[in-house]
């Protein structure tokens, strides 16, 4: 008789139950969320397991990696099906959400998840902490000019460089300015230094990246696009249509159809936010620039716009962006202007 095994991952230690291909509970036990600990933990059982699942989340990649080398039949679990799924659960604990991944396990109601390689994880550690770095500033420099503006100071326009010295300007002569405007100018100027040394790696990462000189090929699409695009994609072998790329970043429209009502709504913003947040802004400089070699993509946008405006227009061409660089991958081929065909390609 097959077994299947559920685990709710949770920081120090995890809920583990197996059941049987009937649903009976056979064993349940709180385990350490260590790759060894589980690996000991089931091999223990003395009977092999059909399938183990574990919903994904900051720790299940790591554990799942360890426990798929030791030949484990381990999956992931998307993580919106399995919150779906336990909507109806009146008592929310551990124990019960890995009973009931177990129970997912075995009736197949799950859709597997893709686990990222370790340099693809380790890209998007970067991009992740690049990004961190960059908000920190913006919030520095915003909270700067709020404070002054209540005393009646406008900072104005500024440049990288004349923003310090501007802010210097207007709290002379203010104590209690100066002390405030010294302590946030030095974490200014903390946060400038580590954020160019971010982007300097991220260039070297790009340029060292063959996916990423590829996806660079495209118009408006840059360093920071090509390397969370590209390990966002990781394996494009899991792919069999490139048109899968709209749904899987949530570039896509909302569909309800029941009976006579039949609705599409906005797009389902499913998916990894940062890939769709990198694709907005490739489509909104296509549109906003004079960039070579995209004639026949702005052109496409731009009759979308005349249509149905220049927001819709600039997600359409999101969407197409995300379609045609899967292709470019898929294929390793680089972008090309003058194929119609392949730009055009829905």
């Amino acid at each position: 008789m097959d077994h299947y095994a559920g685990i709710d991952v949770s920081l120090e230690c995890s809920s583990v139950c197996v059941v049987d291909a009937n649903g009976k509970i056979v064993r349940e036990a709180k385990v350490a969320s260590e790759p060894e600990a589980l690996i000991d933990w089931f091999r223990s059982l003395g009977f092999d397991l059909a399938r183990i699942g574990l919903e994904a989340g900051p720790l299940s990649q790591w554990l799942y990696a360890a426990m798929k080398k030791a030949c484990l039949a381990v999956e992931l679990l998307e993580t919106r099906h399995v919150s779906d799924a336990f909507k109806a659960m009146p008592v929310k604990s551990d124990r019960n959400d890995a009973r009931n991944i177990a129970q997912l396990i075995r009736l197949g109601w799950f859709r597997p998840v893709h686990c990222k390689s370790m340099s693809a994880q380790e890209t998007r550690a970067m991009l992740t902490a690049r990004k961190l770095v960059q908000n920190k500033l913006q919030d520095v420099e915003n909270s700067l000019r709020g404070i002054l503006r209540g005393f009646g100071l406008k900072v104005g326009k500024t440049t990288k460089r004349s923003f310090a010295p501007r802010i210097r300007e207007l709290v002379a002569g203010h104590p209690a300015l100066e002390t405030i405007a010294e302590a946030l100018l030095a974490a200014h100027t903390v946060l400038v230094r580590e954020f160019n040394g971010f982007e300097k790696r991220v260039r070297a990462m790009s340029r060292l990246d063959a996916k990423a000189r590829l996806l660079m090929s495209t118009p408006g699409v840059g360093p920071v696009t090509s390397l969370t695009y590209a390990s966002a994609i990781d394996d494009t072998s899991r792919f069999i249509s490139s048109k899968r790329a709209g749904p899987l970043f949530g570039l896509t429209p909302k569909k309800y159809q029941s009976g006579e009502t039949d609705y599409s709504g906005r797009i389902s913003k499913n998916g990894d936010a940062a890939v769709r947040e990198a694709l907005y802004e490739a489509a909104h400089s296509i549109l906003s620039k004079p960039i070579k070699g995209c004639a026949q993509l702005k052109s496409w946008a731009m009759r979308i716009a005349r249509r149905a405006g220049i927001s819709k227009a600039k997600v359409a061409l999101a969407r197409k962006l995300a379609v045609i660089m899967l292709r470019m991958l898929k294929d390793n081929v680089p972008f090309n202007a003058t194929a119609k065909a392949t730009a055009m390609a829905a």
